[in-house]
């Protein structure tokens, strides 16, 4: 019996060991930037938005396993995922099946569980640790992929209506990277004018965006700052 239990405990950290590297934040982090960094030049490739597909499909993974610390959140996250996965190939490979707006939505949908979940990691967290910066920052990123979707929702249900496009080139569509540069130009409070929302849920939308990413920055240099300076008193 006590050799039994002894090895019950020393199983026990092993498992929790495994299970917290499978689910670590530092995993979304590089794929959020590898998918950042590839969607400009993967696009212009032959096949690029099934590339695109793909990276994104890997994102949204890699997010419901860093926020799945529990059952229940692992059950939620999968719930929200396998629809917003599903329906992003079946329209795909077959549009006239699926509608963008039914990805879309149910993309939305897990992408703010994801973040709410990270902020939740990262505001609770007693210490400043690798983990709790990498929630930080994919929590920051994933904003702006939330946002991103949300204007290729709008621009899909008023196609032409809801973005003006200032730019020479033919541009036309909140689709794939032009989505995310907005989005991003938008959460930094940059702002170059060549992408301009039109409509009123645009216009909301991207004054939303520019309002979460200054109060982001501000609220978690805060936060980090009190808890590194918390542990630097305790060690003194």
């Amino acid at each position: 019996m006590n050799e039994t239990a002894q090895s019950r405990h020393s199983i026990k950290p092993m498992l929790e060991r495994l299970r917290f590297r499978r689910f670590s934040t530092v995993q979304l982090l590089v794929a959020l930037v590898v998918l950042l960094i590839s969607a400009p030049f993967v696009e212009e490739l032959e096949g690029g938005h099934l590339i695109l597909s793909v990276l994104f499909s890997l994102v949204l993974l890699a997010a419901v396993f860093a926020v799945a610390d529990r059952k229940r959140t692992l059950a939620i996250a999968v719930v929200l995922a396998v629809p917003a996965i599903t329906a992003r190939w079946i329209n795909q490979f077959r549009p006239d099946l699926v509608h963008p707006a039914v990805f879309l939505v149910c993309a939305l949908l897990l992408l703010a569980f994801v973040i709410a979940n990270l902020l939740r990691f990262t505001l609770r967290a007693s210490v400043v640790t690798v983990e709790v910066l990498c929630a930080s920052i994919s929590a920051y990123l994933m904003l702006g992929l939330m946002w991103t979707v949300a204007y290729w929702l709008v621009d899909q249900m008023t196609p032409g209506g809801a973005f003006s496009f200032n730019t020479e080139r033919g541009v036309h569509s909140m689709n794939g990277f032009t989505g995310f540069y907005f989005s991003f130009i938008t959460l930094s409070t940059v702002g170059y004018g060549d992408i301009t929302p039109v409509s009123r849920v645009a216009r909301w939308l991207a004054a939303m965006e520019a309002i979460t990413g200054l109060l982001y920055v501000a609220v978690l240099i805060a936060r980090l700052v009190s808890l590194y300076s918390a542990a630097k008193s305790d060690d003194s």
